[in-house]
């Protein structure tokens, strides 16, 4: 029979499972040009609109849904 140290252990492992799961990835760093549609951009910026970032975001769940 598990101890409490081991049933705390392995809920530990459980809850550390969930977190890195739900972790939203790292962006992209800023390159100077927009990451969507390549428009030169101020130092600091990845996108140039918020409708470049929305669809750089779908395209970017899809890729990685597909394992890409």
């Amino acid at each position: 029979m598990p101890d409490m140290i081991d049933l705390a252990q392995a809920q530990q492992e459980i809850l550390d499972a969930f977190r890195i799961k739900a972790r939203k990835p790292a962006a992209p760093e800023a390159t100077g040009f927009c990451l969507n549609c390549a428009e030169p951009l101020p130092n600091g910026r990845r996108w140039c609109s918020p409708e470049c970032r929305d669809d750089w975001e779908r395209t970017d769940a899809i890729l990685r849904a597909q394992g890409l």
